[in-house]
């Protein structure tokens, strides 16, 4: 049998589950999930492999419209997974208006290659609202397979994974067999730790937060991080530290547990909050950090 290799690449508009769908297509958690909308920033690449397939999945940030610079990057990582798909995954959910859904329709009907359209969250739809929107899409997008899934409880993924492994095109590899993203481990325990920033904290102080990780030292039994989690003013930062650091504290062990369990050996979390007024708003301080 011949080796089959390609992207495929996931959008929708904020918070409809494709990081949860990457999630449980690899069967690992590696990008981070959360209710609030603009959890993803960056495009990330999930790799499955097989001896017969190598399947990369693509996560990219919720369509919007972007209202300063951090968030005009983040659409253009969007843009750029349309261009390199495969196969293109068009998430949306059940309920959801196509009328109200433009930046995602107009996207979507440029990709000329495999599409499918996922309506997910068919968990919370009696059987009248999930055949409505099955017809709606299919309308929308009449040379789509359109399909129902639930992302958050696995119903229909194992067959879609099936499917998309049939679509791909012949190709050797594009990674090597034993990596699972694109992206380092810095990079995800940065992820890990916005994750409990997102959890914890309300309002606009999640999305005036970036995290930098400085140190990553490695050691047999332990692996020291020093992070910093960047705001925006003063303020913020006094309401991350919390009374005589005890907010910080919490943010920390909760993200020390998900990095330990995410790299299996004990660490040692430095955590620092610092003040970089609009950083979201500064192209040369968003190249810094990495968007």
């Amino acid at each position: 049998m011949a080796h089959r290799a390609g992207y495929v690449n996931i959008i929708g508009l904020p918070n409809v589950g494709k990081s949860t769908l990457l999630n449980v297509v690899l069967g690992e958690k590696l990008v981070i999930t959360n209710p609030k909308a603009q959890t993803t920033r960056h495009r990330i690449l999930g790799i499955l492999n097989d001896e017969d397939h190598q399947l990369v999945l693509s996560d990219t940030p919720g369509i919007l419209e972007p209202q300063y610079p951090l968030q005009q990057s983040m659409m253009r990582a969007v843009d750029e997974a349309l261009q390199d798909a495969d196969v293109l995954l068009i998430m949306v959910e059940v309920g959801q208006d196509p009328d109200n859904s433009r930046g995602l329709v107009d996207r979507a009907v440029r990709f000329e290659g495999p599409k499918i359209v996922l309506v997910n969250k068919m968990d919370t739809a009696d059987e009248p609202s999930l055949l409505a929107a099955l017809e709606v899409w299919s309308s929308v997008f009449p040379q789509a397979q359109v399909v129902p899934l639930s992302a958050l409880h696995g119903f229909n993924v194992d067959a879609l994974r099936e499917r998309l492994k049939e679509l791909l095109p012949e190709h050797p590899p594009y990674f090597p067999k034993d990596e699972l993203s694109d992206r380092n481990t810095r990079f995800f325990v940065s992820e890990m730790i916005r994750e409990k920033v997102l959890a914890q904290y309300r309002q606009e102080l999640p999305y005036s937060c970036e995290v930098v990780v400085n140190t990553f030292e490695v050691s047999d039994a332990l692996v020291r991080i020093q992070a910093d989690i960047m705001v925006m003013r003063e303020g913020q930062k006094g309401i991350l530290i919390g009374k005589q650091g005890s907010a910080l504290r919490r943010l920390g062990t909760a993200a020390r547990k998900d990095i330990e369990e995410f790299i299996g050996v004990k660490v040692f979390l430095d955590l620092k909050v610092k003040v970089d007024p609009d950083w979201r708003s500064d192209k040369r301080k968003l190249k810094r950090y990495g968007y």
